[in-house]
């Protein structure tokens, strides 16, 4: 029944954000992986296939940060602009937090895929690899960046957000490679139990 609730939280928040975000076209690019997530959830039920909930809570905080930062773009977001007066930065770092979650939230989510397709064996291999794949998917994230400032030019600045940062790019990286991280050797024994719950469920 909770997870009920957070999943209409998600649509409600989406559906709000989208009556009058800042940038249309920035919302649409932005909360396009959110509407993704919301229409694979119930077909992953349908298939009775069983995610862990620290996935699915993980999930949803994602996908509120996703939508704060479409409605107000992530280099106008008011948290960000707080962030900057309280410590001073030179600009608005919302888009750190963002690029944060793309590698701590999708760590967990490839870890839980490979340990239960038993795609790879050796803890440390596991985490070799959902290393590189959350690496992997920011830089494809960057490169659809890439392609949406040569298609569109100056429409698509919104959506990059680079705010004048030529390294805009490499920090992203790295902020999504420090939470990967940090997700790995934070979370990885809280999610080890609750797979070994999920599997022995299975089998009984």
């Amino acid at each position: 029944m909770v997870w009920i609730i957070l999943y209409i939280i998600v649509w409600v928040a989406l559906i709000a954000s989208g009556i009058a975000p800042y940038d249309r076209f920035t919302w649409a690019l932005e909360v396009s992986w959110v509407v993704g997530g919301l229409v694979l959830l119930p077909i992953l039920s349908k298939r009775d296939v069983k995610i862990t909930p620290i996935a699915k809570l993980l999930m949803f905080i994602h996908a509120l940060v996703l939508i704060y930062g479409g409605l107000y773009t992530y280099a106008r977001t008011p948290l960000g602009e707080y962030m900057r007066e309280w410590f001073g930065f030179e600009r608005n770092h919302y888009d750190r937090i963002g690029h944060f979650l793309q590698g701590f939230v999708p760590a967990i989510l490839a870890r839980e895929v490979l340990i239960r397709k038993n795609v790879i064996n050796g803890r440390w291999w596991n985490h070799f690899l959902v290393f590189c794949i959350c690496v992997a998917f920011s830089a494809l994230f960057e490169l659809i960046e890439f392609g949406a400032a040569v298609l569109f030019a100056s429409g698509a600045d919104s959506y990059l957000g680079s705010q004048g940062d030529i390294w805009d790019a490499q920090w992203d990286i790295l902020f999504c490679s420090v939470g990967t991280i940090a997700s790995l050797l934070i979370l990885s024994p809280f999610h080890d139990r609750q797979i070994k719950k999920i599997i022995k469920h299975a089998e009984d």
